[in-house]
């Protein structure tokens, strides 16, 4: 049993991005999965944080019902900064490490709506200059 101040392991939180990455894209809510799964949406929750590890059955399960393979939810774990595909582009690398966060998916699907480029230059200005105040 983790005690209250133990960190999850990174694997687990991995998969769970994945979880919640796949989930996202096809519009499914937490309790949809969870009773696909034969599982409280809390658990979604605990595994979508990487707080509870996914039994092999349940990964195998979830597999199933988002329409991926059970190695989709490893991908790109060996190193999330680097593109998993060798000849993917560092760009590329970049989307992909995006789109494994919600927020990412979130800005993916917001931005093209954005309609004046003035306006899509001030966000990217924007997501600039915070990331250049966290380094």
């Amino acid at each position: 049993m983790k005690s209250a101040n133990s960190v999850p392991n990174p694997v687990d939180v991995h998969v769970g991005k994945r979880l919640r990455l796949r989930r996202k894209v096809l519009g499914h809510s937490q309790s949809a999965v969870a009773k696909a799964l034969g599982i409280t949406f809390q658990q979604i929750q605990k595994y979508e944080r990487g707080a509870n590890r996914i039994s092999a059955s349940k990964l195998y399960e979830a597999s199933q019902f988002l329409g991926v393979s059970v190695p989709y939810f490893y991908d790109g774990i060996d190193d999330e900064n680097e593109p998993s595909d060798p000849n993917m582009t560092v760009g590329q690398g970049a989307a992909q490490s995006l789109l494994m966060t919600y927020e990412g998916v979130e800005l993916a699907e917001n931005f093209p709506r954005i309609r004046t480029d003035n306006h899509r230059q001030k966000v990217l200005g924007l997501i600039s200059a915070l990331a250049a105040g966290d380094e």
